[in-house]
């Protein structure tokens, strides 16, 4: 049986929680890219980190390029791969993302990655830090390095996959997640484990919005319905 479904993982808030050491190393790395200390941080939720690194030089005073983004994501990189025990210390999987993760890779013919607003290796760090990453196709993944708008990293993670909109499901916690499968025509299952409410999940697009993923049974339920709904 060849691929009958893909799942695409949003990372922050819907399969881990850093409890503010991102925030501690998003400041580390933009202090040693920009020469300047991080007083404030632009809009963080469902962004990708090229456009959260562009939007907070701005609230600095600082116009950037992508030699600049490309420097800060080194250096956002080197220092969670430093800070990958503390990561692991202060930080955490929420509650069923293992299970979660382990019942999708037990369906034949399923595949999963990661869309994300992360770079690839801070993505890569983070899942490997709580034990999540053994089951992703990271090559037909998208990350904060690819694109801006988050709409362009699920149709970019489609292509790499070589599957279509109908095909796809993504989990995701922000209502920007929500919207860009929506825009890409992809089924969205949101769960409430972000800043966002359930109401505001449904009202960006999520075709089903759970509190988080505890309930393995109803998540797969949800996925499965999609996988057949063609």
């Amino acid at each position: 049986m060849g691929l009958r479904r893909i799942v695409l993982w949003d990372i922050d808030h819907t399969l881990i929680d850093t409890r503010g050491v991102g925030r501690e190393l998003s400041e580390l790395a933009f202090e040693r890219a920009t020469g300047l200390r991080m007083h404030r941080q632009a809009k963080i939720d469902g962004i990708t980190e090229s456009v959260i690194f562009r939007e907070t030089a701005r609230l600095h005073g600082l116009r950037t390029d992508r030699d600049d983004f490309g420097r800060f994501a080194q250096a956002l990189t080197e220092a969670h791969a430093q800070r990958a025990a503390d990561l692991r210390e202060r930080g955490y999987a929420l509650p069923g993302a293992a299970k979660a993760l382990d019942a999708v890779a037990a369906q034949r013919g399923w595949v999963q990655t990661v869309v994300s607003g992360n770079v690839r290796a801070v993505a890569e760090i983070k899942l490997r830090t709580f034990g999540l990453d053994s089951h992703m196709l990271w090559e037909a993944g998208a990350f904060g390095e690819d694109a801006d708008e988050r709409s362009d990293l699920v149709a970019l993670s489609l292509e790499r996959a070589g599957v279509q909109a109908q095909d796809a499901v993504i989990v995701d916690d922000t209502p920007a997640g929500a919207g860009a499968g929506a825009a890409n025509g992809v089924r969205v299952v949101a769960v409430a484990t972000g800043r966002s409410s359930l109401e505001e999940l449904r009202k960006a697009g999520a075709n089903v919005v759970l509190s988080d993923l505890t309930d393995t049974q109803r998540l797969m339920a949800a996925l499965r319905r999609y996988a057949d709904d063609r």
